[in-house]
């Protein structure tokens, strides 16, 4: 029987945030996505549209009524930047979402980390928003579901099934599959999951060049016979679409390697096949994935957007900017999984790859993001329902959080909202709570910074740090309770 062998494509772009931006909360017009996205977005797209979304596509087009099969992942945010700034582009994956040899499948619009979120509400909302998207552009109807970079567990298993698809694409770790072979089909909370052969996809996106690899060169010939001689019901292989002439350029032979790779598939006796076609295939066995799953870094989990404190601080007071602002769009914009993946720390190879892909230096990006994020809520306000209570719970700039100290220096806790300096009062050492209760810092950042009266009496008062927490519990559960 031949071998069947199943590619799909990540096709992403984010909106960059603007460098050095400086908050300025005085009233305005702007538009918000010229105001806090940099200006280089629409040259970085126009470059990666030359080097490998033209090329790359025309390359697939020209073989797919001879049997290539592929699938596509497109962000709604990369299909808003084809539309504006190259549509000829966007015309070539309408052409190829045509033709029966290609699939479709969803993801959310904004590739977001909405699916970490508290609640599954917001990710619901951006996977609905991704599906109209395929159904008005592409004109189609997602079965397989593949969420941003990845990133899978039981919550989202669960979440994705009831949303009505059929299958889900997840990575195929080691210490989830065991002795078990990604090229076969599984299930978790009831979801059939496709699980990546990362070796044979890392094969073409991370060693395609490498000298030392005792493989090199990679020919579409001799990839061709390993999927031949791999053992399994199918082989699973997902890659970065940009993998084809922007990571690797064309004088590397990547065009080449995909120009020939379907014709040497069929020499080799492989069938090209869809996601949707290897449902058929039986379930081998089911999966408790209790913690998230991704195909970034050696840890293949969610620690590529949230590990460090300021991927968590940005994480949270993301999550807090949904009731500050009626401008969904640009709030969901900043929730792009790429801001976060800026904001790593990592070392080592794992942080070679951060950096190469990064838009700016990771603290710089912190920065960048929680200014624009504070200046994004408090332009809001004004055009919300009970502005009075939702202004002392905004998120202030960098320059305006408290930063806990003791008397020999910085403790490493910050507070960017009142939530956080409720939550900081629990967890900061003791001396440094002292220092700062005894200078009167925190009454004075209460009333002149976040400008709460009510709170900064209420920690005048306080005797010590259990009066403390307690003020600041009360008057955050005050304000949120007058905004139901």
């Amino acid at each position: 029987m031949k071998q069947r062998f199943c590619i799909g494509f990540e096709v992403h772009q984010p909106y960059r945030l603007k460098k050095g931006f400086i908050p300025d909360f005085s009233s305005g017009t702007e538009d918000p996505m010229e105001r806090y996205f940099d200006d280089t977005n629409k040259e970085i797209l126009l470059r990666v549209c030359d080097k490998c979304y033209e090329p790359a596509t025309s390359i697939i087009l020209e073989q797919l009524d001879d049997g290539f099969c592929c699938a596509f992942s497109l962000s709604g945010v990369l299909v808003e930047q084809l539309y504006k700034w190259a549509p000829d582009v966007l015309d070539l994956f309408k052409q190829a979402a045509r033709h029966k040899n290609v699939e479709m499948i969803g993801q959310t619009y904004f590739h977001s980390i909405s699916s970490l979120f508290w609640t599954m509400d917001e990710f619901c909302n951006q996977v609905n928003l991704h599906r109209d998207l395929l159904k008005e552009v592409f004109g189609v109807n997602p079965q397989v579901f593949e969420n941003t970079e990845f990133l899978f567990d039981n919550r989202i298993a669960a979440t994705v099934k009831e949303l009505g698809f059929k299958a889900c694409f997840t990575e195929g770790v080691d210490h989830i599959l065991g002795w078990r072979s990604p090229n076969y089909l599984y299930q978790c909370a009831g979801l059939p999951v496709i699980m990546r052969n990362f070796k044979l996809s890392d094969d073409i996106a991370f060693r395609f060049t490498s000298q030392d690899w005792d493989a090199w060169p990679l020919t579409a010939d001799k990839y061709a016979n390993w999927v031949s001689q791999t053992p399994g019901d199918f082989i699973p292989v997902f890659i970065d679409y940009e993998t084809i002439g922007e990571h690797y350029w064309v004088e590397s032979g990547i065009h080449e390697f995909f120009r020939h790779l379907g014709s040497e598939m069929q020499k080799s006796d492989v069938r090209m096949v869809k996601p949707s076609d290897i449902l058929s295939f039986p379930v081998r066995d089911e999966f408790s994935i209790p913690l998230p799953l991704s195909w970034a870094d050696a840890e293949k989990d969610g620690t590529a957007w949230i590990e460090n404190r300021k991927q968590k601080n940005a994480f949270s007071a993301v999550q807090r900017a949904a009731s500050f602002c009626k401008d969904k769009h640009t709030w969901r914009c900043l929730q792009i999984s790429d801001h976060f993946y800026y904001m790593s720390c990592k070392h080592g190879s794992c942080g070679e790859v951060h950096n190469y892909f990064s838009h700016q230096p990771e603290h710089e990006a912190f920065i960048t993001y929680m200014d624009i994020l504070a200046d994004f809520v408090e332009r809001s306000i004004p055009a919300m329902d009970k502005k009075e209570f939702l202004y002392p719970l905004r998120t202030v700039s960098i320059d305006d959080a408290f930063y806990f100290s003791s008397p020999v220096g910085y403790t490493g806790h910050v507070a960017f909202d009142m939530d956080q300096f409720a939550e900081m009062l629990q967890v900061t050492p003791s001396d440094s709570i002292e220092f700062h209760h005894k200078n009167g810092d925190f009454a004075h950042w209460c009333r002149f910074i976040i400008k709460d009266e009510p709170l900064a009496r209420a920690i005048e008062d306080a005797q010590n740090r259990q009066d403390l927490i307690l003020a600041a519990d009360t008057r955050r559960h005050e304000l949120w309770n007058a905004l139901r």
